[in-house]
């Protein structure tokens, strides 16, 4: 099980919550600056802004399972 935002209580419960944290602070630092070239009237065309989250990795998932191939045509246990 995975949430999303990473609150601070997520480390806290039980099991601890592995989550997906967004940069916040890069994305309201892009709104800023995009709002304030607007104000100024250096708004650029609308652009999309893309930002990569952290997987921040708890108690609540598991490592996944090592598989191991077959040769071709080798029958499944």
């Amino acid at each position: 099980m995975i949430g999303f935002d990473d609150s601070p209580l997520m480390a806290f419960t039980d099991p601890p919550l592995t989550t997906l944290r967004q940069p916040v602070t890069a994305m309201a630092v892009a709104a800023v600056r995009s709002l304030v070239d607007d104000i100024n009237g250096h708004g650029a065309p609308r652009s999309e802004y893309l930002f990569r989250p952290e997987l921040v990795v708890r108690s609540s998932t598991a490592v996944a399972p090592v598989t191991r191939k077959l040769p071709a045509g080798a029958p499944a246990a």
